[in-house]
């Protein structure tokens, strides 16, 4: 029998678990009427569970993610996706 050492990655279902969890909480903000990025934002900021809504179970939800994880995430996406014309044009 061959004996090799298997490496297994958790950061994608990590990062696909996260996606579904702000998407859901997105919804019930969404539902509720509120500005969705406004109140995730809000609650990135202080990590006060208030400025969810408890509709769909949405602050139980983003309870279980580490803060510090999801900004890197973000952090990480955004820069890997955005086009940041910005830095682009720092030679001229």
């Amino acid at each position: 029998m061959d004996e090799f050492t298997r490496k297994f990655d958790f950061s994608k279902e990590q990062d696909a678990e996260i996606h579904r969890i702000l998407l859901t909480v997105y919804q019930a903000l969404e539902e509720k009427g509120y500005n969705p990025i406004n109140q995730i934002v809000g609650y990135i900021l202080s990590e006060d569970p208030t400025y969810i809504t408890n509709h769909n179970q949405a602050r139980t939800l983003i309870r279980k993610i580490d803060r510090d994880e999801l900004l890197q995430i973000l952090v990480r996406k955004y820069l890997n996706y955005s086009d940041a014309p910005e830095e682009k044009d720092t030679e001229n």
